[in-house]
């Protein structure tokens, strides 16, 4: 199953995350077959999350389902996950 997810490649106490598009048996931090955005926690609200909206559309609507964290960034961002509106059926 193909999801999106986040992938750590901060340092310790500094956390940034990348927003990737994985096969859900590989790592963490493993192979990704896209990367759509970024995470930093710590910098400013307004900073934080960074993404591609067309790419994030074009896996949601081919199938990779996205992890609570991540729906939960996204939707706080503006991007609803609803295939219905996204496909404009």
């Amino acid at each position: 199953m193909v999801t999106i997810r986040l992938k750590r490649i901060g340092t310790t106490k500094k956390p940034y995350f990348r927003i990737v598009v994985t096969d859900s048996r590989n790592p963490r931090d493993g192979r990704f077959i896209e990367e759509v955005g970024t995470y930093q926690p710590i910098s400013e609200e307004a900073k934080q999350v960074k993404f591609d909206k067309e790419k994030i559309k074009k896996w949601f609507i081919n199938g990779a389902r996205p992890t609570l964290i991540v729906r939960r960034l996204l939707n706080k961002n503006g991007f609803k996950f609803d295939r219905k509106i996204l496909t404009g059926k």
